[in-house]
């Protein structure tokens, strides 16, 4: 079994700066990939940023310039760098990781941006 932890999230005023954290445990191995979705009140949810085994990035377009994904495959861990954050990323921030055809996924943590 597979458990995901995120942690990071909090308030921020607009153009402000988080960094998540989620970090993975349990039976992982080969290639696997890791991301963060989130998902507004009322919205479907959305991917943010994936990065694979082999550190190939993608971006929704809302973000690309803004945000950054970087991974840890010592610790098995993927980070999220939120930078110029606006109001309309308010949002619960789920880690994913996808491994031998299942996709896992956290509780997720929640980030506000407002003044």
């Amino acid at each position: 079994q597979v458990q995901l932890v995120e942690s990071g999230g909090g308030l921020v005023q607009p153009g402000g700066s988080l960094r998540l954290s989620c970090a993975a445990s349990g039976s992982i191995s080969g290639f696997y990939s890791m991301g963060w979705y989130r998902q507004a009140p009322g919205k479907q949810r959305e991917l943010v940023a994936v990065i694979t085994s082999g550190g190939v990035r993608n971006y929704a377009d809302s973000v690309k310039g803004r945000f950054a994904i970087s991974r840890d495959n010592a610790k098995i861990a993927v980070y999220l760098q939120m930078n110029s954050l606006k109001p309309e990323d308010t949002a619960v921030y789920l880690c994913t990781l996808y491994v031998n055809w299942t996709d896992y996924w956290g509780q997720g943590t929640q980030v506000t941006v407002s003044s």
